[in-house]
C-alpha cells in the first residue's frame, strides 16, 4: 500500500500548533507575553478557515484559552518548544486513509540551546490523538525541511538532510530513498543552502519552507532579495537560477515566481533579517501570510492573490515569529482530508 504526502492546497482535516512556554527560544516573560499574542494571532486567523487543535503544556491551558477564545480545541502534552511544523507528523494519505510519519527530531541538528526530551514526542503523540497510524523513520528530519507538489516532487536542502548534526552518516542517495518511501514522492530537488540568517542562533541551518514553496504542480515560489547589501542577494539569485534549470517529477520544466523580500534588512539589533513571505500556510480557502509592516507586504499578497484566486489573502504580522527563529509555516502543520 502506496501512501504519499499531500500538497498543503488540497483539503484540510484541521491545523495542529504548539503553544509557547518558557524555553531558551523566549528568554523572558516579555518575550514569551509576545510570543504568545503572536502565535494566538495565526491560530485564530486559521481557525476562521478550518478548525485548530492547539498542544499546550500541563498547567497552561487557562492562560492560553484566554488568549485562543472557545473555538480552539486545546489537548495537554508535555512540551520544550512550540514549532509544530518540526515537531508534529508529516501526514500521509494512501487515497482512503492517514497515516503519520514520524520522523527523528533532534533540536534542529542537536543545537546547543535546543532542549527535545518532549518535543521528540510531539509526533507520535499527536497521531495517537487523531487515532492513525505511525509510520517511524530513522532520519533526523523537520516537516519545515520538506515541501512537496503532491505528484511526486519534493524540495530539500544540503544542509539539513545532510548536515553533520542530523545525519552524517548517510548519503545523499540514502537521504533520497528514505524521503521518497515515507512521502510517496520521486524526484528530489536539492537547494545548496537556507537563508543567511537561518544559521545563526535559533536558525534551523537551512529550512527549505523560508525559502521556496510550490504554489501549485509546475509552479515553485521563491524567495527573492533584491538589494545587494543583503547577503541573500547572491543566496536568492542562486535559487532562482537553480529552480529555472530543473524539471519536476512529472518532467514539467518548472515554473519559478519570484516573490520579492520585504524592504527591511537588519532587526533592531543591527542583525541581518531572514524575514520571507515564502513561510506561508496553506489552509482550507485561505492564504495566511506573513506581514512585516513593510510596503512589499501588499506586493507580496497581490502574488498570492494572483496565485490563488479562490482564496482569501489574509495578512498576520509575524515579525515576533521571526525573531523567534521562523515564522507562520513553521508553527502550523496541516492534517489533510483523506
Amino acid at each position: 500500500m502506496t501512501y504519499r504526502m499531500p500538497a498543503e492546497w488540497t483539503p484540510h482535516e484541521r491545523t495542529w500548533m504548539a503553544w509557547p512556554g518558557p524555553n531558551p527560544t523566549f528568554t523572558d516573560d516579555e518575550e514569551l507575553a509576545g510570543a504568545r499574542t503572536a502565535w494566538a494571532s495565526v491560530a485564530r486567523a486559521v481557525r476562521r478557515f478550518e478548525p485548530v487543535t492547539m498542544v499546550v503544556a500541563p498547567g497552561d491551558a487557562e492562560g492560553a484559552r484566554a488568549l485562543l477564545g472557545p473555538e480552539i480545541e486545546l489537548v495537554e502534552r508535555e512540551l520544550d518548544d512550540a514549532w509544530m511544523r518540526d515537531i508534529g507528523p508529516t501526514f500521509v494519505t494512501d487515497g482512503t486513509a492517514l497515516a503519520a510519519v514520524d520522523w527523528v527530531f533532534n533540536g534542529w541538528g542537536a543545537q546547543d540551546w535546543a532542549r527535545w526530551e518532549h518535543d521528540s514526542k510531539i509526533g507520535r503523540q499527536v497521531a495517537d490523538v487523531v487515532g492513525v497510524p505511525v509510520h517511524r523513520s530513522p532520519l533526523v528530519n523537520e516537516g519545515g525541511a520538506i515541501h512537496v507538489d503532491g505528484e511526486g516532487t519534493v524540495l530539500l536542502t544540503d544542509t539539513v538532510q545532510l548536515g553533520p548534526g542530523r545525519n552524517p552518516e548517510w548519503t545523499r542517495a540514502q537521504v533520497e530513498a528514505e524521503i521518497h518511501a515515507r512521502l510517496g514522492t520521486t524526484e528530489a530537488i536539492w537547494l545548496p543552502h537556507g537563508l543567511a540568517a537561518d544559521y545563526g542562533l535559533y536558525g534551523t541551518q537551512g529550512h527549505v519552507d523560508i525559502v521556496a514553496a510550490f504554489a501549485r504542480p509546475g509552479t515553485v515560489l521563491v524567495h527573492s532579495q533584491r538589494d545587494p547589501a543583503h547577503p541573500d542577494f547572491e543566496r536568492s539569485r542562486t535559487y532562482v537560477e537553480l529552480l529555472r534549470g530543473r524539471t519536476d517529477a512529472r518532467g514539467r520544466p518548472l515554473e519559478v515566481v519570484e516573490v520579492p523580500a520585504p524592504t527591511v534588512l537588519k532587526d533592531e539589533g543591527g542583525d541581518w533579517v531572514d524575514y520571507s513571505y515564502i513561510n506561508h500556510y496553506l489552509c482550507n480557502g485561505a492564504v495566511i501570510l506573513c506581514a512585516f509592516d513593510d510596503p512589499h507586504d501588499e506586493v507580496a499578497a497581490g502574488i498570492f492573490r494572483e496565485l490563488f484566486p479562490d482564496r482569501e489573502v489574509v495578512l498576520v504580522d509575524a515579525r515576533t515569529i521571526f525573531a523567534a527563529g521562523g515564522g507562520i509555516h513553521c508553527i502550523t502543520q496541516q492534517q489533510p482530508k483523506p
